[in-house]
């Protein structure tokens, strides 16, 4: 909701005198609390319900974390505009620990995420990794009852929430290498709708754009879901694009991580690039695993 209140914000910014009306709705990734994404399909549940009002025309636009955007789009929709990235870095929130190395041996860390238990066991292996879902307030408050010696969430969550103070440390992505697209905000529309197209032209941020389709174009290569724990995360210096990909056993036995350069002009190219080295390395059968599991 803040997410879709921001950009209802921007757009009336854009254009003077819009009016635009916010269509709250609850998906089944919001319905089900008590299992994991990995055990009940993955993040596109949070997307499906708002594609469908996008199909039937009850919504004009539709906003998304694009971490929980699926590779492929259903035909006949696009993601117009993305906006300017915020901290891609995950977010430890312990009591007593400034950074994940000052855990206690054997803390309970919440976090239902493969890809954050994966780099964090690799990192630990003596840790407890406890399942947590829900919204940022109902995890802070598992933590705060003192349910866990520390959780895990996104910096950019937080940040916009105006909960940054509540974070211990920004956690390297040398230790743990972010979602694809972590922190990046995306507007979906009709492809054949186009007052919505030019509206939303205004809020595109192209470097964002170039960093998240290298990124999401290594995932989709790798045929990624929420049971494959896969990491990536792209930076442009100037006109060159350097892209890291992790690939992970859940439960962080073996990290399969490597980095690709290119140029910015080809960024999805750049991350199937990359992608095709991971499988050569190995990638391959250990996804292919995981997905029949």
């Amino acid at each position: 909701m803040w997410q879709a209140a921001h950009v209802a914000t921007l757009l009336r910014q854009a254009h003077t005198g819009l009016e635009v009306e916010l269509v709250p709705m609850v998906t089944q990734g919001d319905r089900i609390q008590d299992r994991s994404l990995a055990a009940i399909g993955g993040k596109g549940l949070f997307i499906k319900e708002l594609e469908v009002a996008l199909e039937e025309q009850r919504a004009d636009m539709a906003v998304h974390s694009m971490k929980d955007l699926p590779g492929d789009l259903p035909e006949g929709l696009v993601i117009a505009a993305v906006l300017e990235r915020a901290d891609a870095h995950d977010a430890l929130i312990a009591a007593s620990a400034a950074r994940l190395d000052d855990l206690p041996h054997g803390a309970r860390v919440g976090t239902s995420s493969l890809r954050r238990q994966a780099q964090l066991l690799a990192a630990r292996p003596d840790l407890r990794i406890e399942p947590l879902r829900g919204n940022v307030d109902s995890r802070l408050r598992r933590f705060d009852a003192c349910e866990l010696d520390a959780i895990v969430l996104a910096c950019a969550g937080l940040i916009r929430l105006g909960l940054e103070s509540r974070i211990s440390a920004r956690i390297a992505t040398a230790l743990c290498l972010p979602a694809v697209a972590q922190g990046v905000i995306g507007i979906e529309c009709r492809r054949s709708d186009p007052r919505a197209l030019e509206l939303l032209s205004a809020l595109e941020h192209g470097a964002t754009r170039i960093v998240m389709d290298a990124e999401r174009a290594f995932a989709h290569r790798l045929g990624g879901s929420c049971q494959s724990p896969i990491a990536a995360y792209a930076r442009l210096e100037g006109e060159n694009l350097m892209l890291e990909g992790l690939v992970a056993e859940p439960d962080g036995s073996r990290l399969l991580r490597d980095r690709q350069s290119g140029s910015s002009r080809h960024p999805a190219a750049l991350g199937a690039l990359l992608a095709e080295r991971m499988l050569a390395a190995g990638a391959g059968p250990l996804l292919e695993r995981l997905r029949a599991g």
